[in-house]
């Protein structure tokens, strides 16, 4: 009978986790289509030219009496976006770990981002201001609240289930992406058909990636459970909490070592992704169709390329697979450099190789970091890396932004970013990621 009993609780805690788990999935599928169709595929190009049209004779905007090359008004926006989000997150993050009350947070900082994403509808004729202000605000607001979601991770997933569940959350981010990118593009190339202008389509666009972001943040909120901490770690203020972390985390050298080297070269690939549209658009000379097109096609090869890669690193291991794909991002960004202009085939070939390796980087690397975590800190440790994630990510931009001021040559700009894959491969191959993982207290996998 207690046998049983026993089997029936194990059976619906593994169905109440499973259930949990579908709920978490979507966080990704409602705030992904913020990240592909605004911040990659609309908002740079669009934002670019509203800046143009309040530049001066000389094509500076002047924010707050700064000289502003009209050009890197998105790249700095995007920067001072991520240093807001790293000055709030660790505010945000003490605050749910005192409570355990993380789903109202996540409540916030979602609507928040949905919120300032819809207002873009708003963005017109000159108003760049306006334009750079609601992307630091729902840039921001996404950083915070996707610090919020992976912690749940842990917690949803145990070891033995978390590699298939953070690749399965990736997959419904790129999923979603693409879904939505085809209906952008069937309204974007068809405005006359509707009867709107060019620019009213991707204002259209731009909400309504905020009213997806909205409406589907319904469903883990929905379904999530906030779970309390123990006395013990919430009577700790924020600021003491934060700093037992970072001291417990100087204890194993070999897990920061990694993150170092993993907030680098991540650092390289969310630059790629804000800024690529950019590139296309300003330094190519293609059109808005092509560049929808080039993402769609990154979102699709995406999924395949992310379950590919974890095939590889079934057979040689997640740490190889992974300096394998800062290989050929390395590649890809020098065939980047020397682009035809006005040639959309070559594009898509660039495209083709960016999906390919983009959701396996990124899936492999959170798979990876989750074996260097010290038994029951789960939680603790990947704040960090989400913190650690967009402290770095504002330098990439930047880097672009002053690349291209100094050159005026988006080719300079985009080139720029191969120091990012270059020394984030260098600092990774030099983990001795066997002994990171025995450190941690950690089985070792047969293949890591």
């Amino acid at each position: 009978m207690g046998t049983d009993t026993a089997q029936a609780r194990a059976t619906d805690e593994a169905t109440g986790r499973r259930r949990e788990q579908r709920g978490w999935y979507f966080y990704d599928w409602a705030c992904s289509v913020y990240s592909t169709s605004v911040l990659t595929v609309f908002l740079g190009p669009y934002l670019t030219s509203v800046a143009k049209s309040a530049a001066d004779a000389d094509g500076y905007v002047h924010p707050l009496g700064v000289p502003v090359r009209a050009g890197s008004f998105f790249a700095y926006s995007v920067s001072l976006s991520v240093i807001v989000a790293v000055v709030v997150m660790p505010l945000v993050g003490a605050a749910a770990d005192r409570t355990g009350r993380k789903k109202p947070l996540l409540a916030v900082t979602a609507y928040v981002g949905a919120a300032a994403t819809a207002g873009m509808f708003f963005l017109d004729g000159d108003r760049y201001l306006l334009g750079g202000v609601l992307l630091m605000v729902a840039n921001a607001a996404q950083a915070v609240s996707m610090m919020l979601y992976n912690s749940y991770l842990p917690q949803i997933a145990p070891p033995e289930e978390r590699d298939a569940v953070s690749s399965r959350g990736w997959a419904f981010g790129y999923a979603a992406g693409a879904l939505v990118l085809i209906a952008n593009l069937v309204l974007f190339l068809a405005h006359d058909s509707f009867g709107v202008s060019e620019s009213t389509a991707v204002r259209i666009c731009l909400a309504s990636a905020g009213l997806w972001w909205g409406a589907f943040t319904l469903i883990p909120l929905k379904r999530l459970r906030d779970r309390r901490s123990p006395v013990e770690e919430i009577t700790a203020p924020g600021p003491r909490r934060l700093a037992a972390t970072v001291r417990d985390m100087r204890r194993h050298p070999l897990t920061l070592s990694f993150l170092l080297a993993y907030l680098i070269y991540n650092d390289g690939i969310q630059t790629v992704i804000s800024q690529a549209s950019v590139y296309g658009s300003e330094e190519l000379g293609l059109s808005q169709s092509t560049l929808i097109v080039a993402v769609l096609l990154v979102q699709v090869l995406a999924v395949g390329g992310a379950l590919g890669m974890g095939r590889l690193a079934r057979t040689y291991g997640a740490r190889r697979t992974i300096l394998g794909s800062l290989v050929a991002w390395t590649i890809t960004l020098g065939a980047g450099y020397f682009l035809p202009a006005g040639a959309p085939f070559w594009f898509f070939v660039l495209a083709s190789g960016i999906g390919l390796v983009l959701g396996g980087s990124q899936a492999l690397s959170r798979s990876l970091f989750s074996h260097l975590v010290p038994p029951g800190k789960e939680a603790e440790y990947f704040s960090a890396y989400e913190m650690s994630d967009r402290g770095m990510s504002w330098l990439g931009p930047l880097l672009f932004g002053l690349t291209y001021q100094l050159t005026g040559s988006y080719r300079d700009a985009i080139i720029s970013l191969v120091a990012f894959f270059v020394l984030g491969f260098v600092l990774l191959a030099r983990v001795p990621v066997r002994q990171a993982v025995r450190d941690a207290g950690n089985p070792v996998p047969e293949r890591i």
